[in-house]
């Protein structure tokens, strides 16, 4: 009988992460664009490195610090949170590769606002939430879905630093990607190309509700 659970643990993982980089790629995306260059240059190359990085090297980082032989990790540990071989554990690991991609789209979108729109808000005697929810985010939004929908299917099939950080665990910390690998040890190429087929299946959804909501975006423009 075939075993779900990596599935709804990919799902779980996937989803929990994508809320994470959601609110914290706005919050810095938002503030960081509006910093001098160099400040900002500086700051794009540390939010933007896990891009950039092996997913092995980015997995190996997080053992640095949340491994239980090292500060952090122990202290945590003592308090009731562990990060290694746990289902939570995936969702730092996941949350930390997809996260440039969500930061970098939110911050090209806040970039091309008009800054005039907002200036006039404000002699209206708006407040700046208020202009950031009702009015930036609003013009914004097309680059802020695309980058969520990216950011999903990233944490969605995370493999290198996932498997660094909680390995493979059934029914605790297997995921998708995790599972195809050990079934492809164990000769199981049937199930394993399963797995294959469905990890598949989601990333063209995800694929084609990006240029789905892009299609729409690009009409609408033209009717205004």
């Amino acid at each position: 009988m075939m075993d779900w659970y990596p599935l709804w643990n990919s799902l779980r993982i996937a989803g929990i992460s994508c809320i994470l980089v959601f609110f914290s790629g706005i919050c810095l995306a938002y503030y960081v664009a509006r910093l001098p260059r160099i400040l900002k240059g500086i700051l794009d190359v540390v939010l933007t490195l896990p891009l950039v990085l092996p997913p092995t090297v980015c997995g190996w980082l997080l053992l640095l610090v949340f491994g239980l032989k090292h500060p952090v990790g122990m202290f945590l540990n003592d308090v009731g949170i562990r990060f290694v071989m746990t289902w939570y554990g995936g969702v730092l690991a996941s949350s930390v590769v997809a996260f440039p991609l969500m930061y970098r789209t939110a911050r090209g979108a806040f970039e091309s606002f008009d800054e005039t729109l907002a200036w006039s808000g404000r002699t209206l005697g708006l407040s700046d939430t208020y202009i950031f929810w009702h009015i930036r985010m609003p013009c914004c939004r097309q680059g802020i879905i695309a980058g969520t929908v990216l950011a999903f299917a990233r944490a969605l099939g995370e493999y290198g630093a996932t498997t660094m950080l909680i390995g493979y665990i059934p029914h605790n910390t297997a995921t998708i990607s995790t599972t195809v690998y050990q079934l492809w040890r164990t000769n199981d190429e049937y199930h394993a190309f399963i797995w294959v087929l469905i990890n598949i299946a989601i990333s063209a959804v995800v694929l084609l509700t990006i240029n789905v909501y892009e299609k729409r975006g690009r009409e609408r423009r033209r009717l205004l």
